[in-house]
């Protein structure tokens, strides 16, 4: 009765003196990349309610090419006035990180989003239905896949514009997840970009079960990997008496040195830590797509529409490594003896699992889910060297890689036959004397996938593979370079196929498409080749963003 009493005298205290309740602090210009994304999400909901359906493909894509635009305007600013550096601090009453790591990581993400709409607002690839033009996603996605209504939507020529605010919510969760400075806004953050990503890998317009038994798989597996989360963090905030990454920190690192009465018998149980931060790790490996968590990769990548599927695999992984880079290197440096073996082993099956298993695929997006998954070791390697240059060699890498991921895809939309894309590799033969451009544009992005010199790929390996071995990792280098070997087999074999294979009778044709997936693929070559052959000023970009506040 006595703590009942006491509480209620609180509340009308507060009720008596409203003034006294300190107001939130949060510093809206320096969130301001994430509010403009999240805010455009919002106005895009309000034009699916109330804008004609003629005139929603266009306004949804201006605002979201603008709001897009507007918020990497809004990143670049904020490094410009040294908050990636010097002015460096945590914001929004301890829950944002503002410093090099999270800018660097929310500036690519914007950009590969960007590049990202360009491929969801094709509508030239497929043949026009009943006169209108269509696009990858499903006309009615509510709707039984081939159900009378779906069949009434396809002949109307409906096209689904809601993909474009919801892809604007994933964005903002993924400008939040590397961001987060305590376990519970990471949490929020996972699951605000994990649901969109659910729902957009089942609105395929062809394979439409398929496309839904992916998205099914993946929100399966992801509720596992969420739970996983939860229950570390909660282990975690049972350890430390908080959930703020530099008080997790403190308490590792120095012991609990005024301890809550309240939480006195667990804090400090080394044993809650160890288990909570494993449970946490294996929440962000599953997002990574490291082995062992990566099972549903492969499945869902070959089930979404492939714009998802593009967007997925580069803009998940950025957002994801860098999470998993604050929480080692912010909340965990004091535990580098426990979770670096832990991660070499990881790291090293990770790397040899993705290559090996990828030599036996005959779908081309499989074969690409693999190789993702192979990469994610390659950059587990500049994880593990824990050192300043181990960071700016993942985010290096992580820019690299996501361009060359986003062409990769966008050129997989182009290669068609009368089911829609053609993804049998055995298909793909003599592509290159079908189609000389596309094909030699495919070969540029395999050859930067398996690293070969000249390209973005050799230059990401080596920064991450240069970082392992200057911090004692030598053996992880070795085993990653035969990894990259086994890795470069598979994808010089397709080059063989679409080059020195004669083409089929009953091959696919290569559709020609707008100037939005045009663009798209052209910056992703540009990008390929230009870090590739000149990376310092970007080597040395990373370099200055590679220092977490802390």
């Amino acid at each position: 009765m006595t703590s009942v009493a006491s509480v209620h005298s609180l509340w009308t205290v507060a009720a008596g003196a409203p003034g006294k309740i300190p107001g939130p602090h949060i510093e809206y210009a320096q969130l301001s990349p994430t509010l403009i994304v999240l805010g455009a999400a919002v106005i895009g909901i309000l034009i699916e309610a109330f804008v004609p359906r003629r005139s929603r493909y266009y306004s949804q894509l201006l605002l979201s090419v603008v709001s897009l635009a507007a918020a990497f305007a809004a990143v670049i600013g904020l490094a410009a006035g040294g908050f990636g550096s010097s002015k460096a601090h945590i914001a929004a009453m301890g829950a944002i990180a503002v410093d090099g790591p999270a800018l660097f990581l929310q500036g690519t993400i914007l950009l590969v989003s960007l590049i990202a709409v360009f491929t969801f607002a094709e509508r030239r690839l497929d043949p026009a239905a009943h006169g209108n033009r269509v696009d990858s996603f499903a006309a009615q996605p509510a709707a039984v896949p081939g159900g009378a209504a779906e069949q009434a939507a396809v002949k109307a020529g409906f096209t689904t514009t809601e993909v474009f605010p919801i892809v604007l919510f994933a964005v903002g969760g993924m400008l939040v997840f590397p961001a987060a400075n305590d376990l519970l806004t990471l949490f929020v953050a996972l699951e605000v970009f994990s649901l969109p990503l659910y729902i957009l890998c089942a609105l395929a317009r062809r394979q439409r079960l398929l496309s839904q038994e992916s998205a099914v798989k993946y929100f399966l597996l992801g509720a596992f990997s969420s739970a996983f989360l939860l229950f570390g963090v909660a282990l975690l905030y049972g350890y430390a008496g908080t959930v703020t990454y530099a008080g997790i920190a403190e308490v590792v690192s120095d012991g609990a040195k005024q301890i809550d009465p309240a939480l006195a018998g667990t804090m400090g149980n080394d044993a809650l830590l160890l288990i909570g931060a494993a449970l946490v790790l294996m929440g962000l490996l599953f997002k990574v797509g490291a082995v062992p968590f990566h099972m549903w990769t492969p499945d869902v990548y070959q089930g979404a529409p492939t714009p998802v599927t593009g967007f997925m695999a580069a803009a998940t992984k950025v957002a994801a490594f860098g999470a998993l880079l604050r929480l080692l290197y912010v909340v965990l440096p004091g535990m580098r003896w426990d979770w670096r073996p832990v991660m070499w082993g990881v790291a090293i099956i990770t790397m040899l699992g993705g290559a090996i298993v990828a030599i036996t695929q005959t779908d081309i997006k499989r074969l690409l889910a693999y190789s993702s998954i192979a990469h994610a070791g390659f950059i587990l390697a500049g994880v593990i060297a824990t050192s300043e240059d181990g960071i700016s060699s993942v985010l290096f890498y992580l820019g690299a890689y996501s361009f060359v991921t986003l062409g990769a895809f966008a050129v997989v939309t182009l290669v068609r036959d009368a089911g829609g894309e053609a993804t049998a590799l055995s298909k793909w033969a003599g592509l290159g004397r079908r189609s000389p451009l596309v094909a030699a544009v495919f070969a540029i992005f395999l050859l930067a996938f398996a690293g070969i010199p000249l390209t973005s790929g050799f230059a990401g390996k080596f920064a991450v593979f240069k970082a392992a071995a200057q911090s004692g990792a030598g053996w992880l280098v070795v085993v990653g370079v035969i990894s990259s070997a086994i890795a470069a087999f598979f994808y010089i074999r397709v080059i063989v196929l679409m080059f020195f294979n004669e083409p089929k009778a009953d091959g696919p044709t290569v559709a020609v498409p707008s100037l939005l997936t045009s663009t798209a693929i052209a910056i992703g070559v540009t990008a390929t080749l230009v870090l590739g052959l000149a990376p310092q000023y970007f080597l040395d970009l990373a370099g200055q963003a590679g220092v977490f506040v802390r």
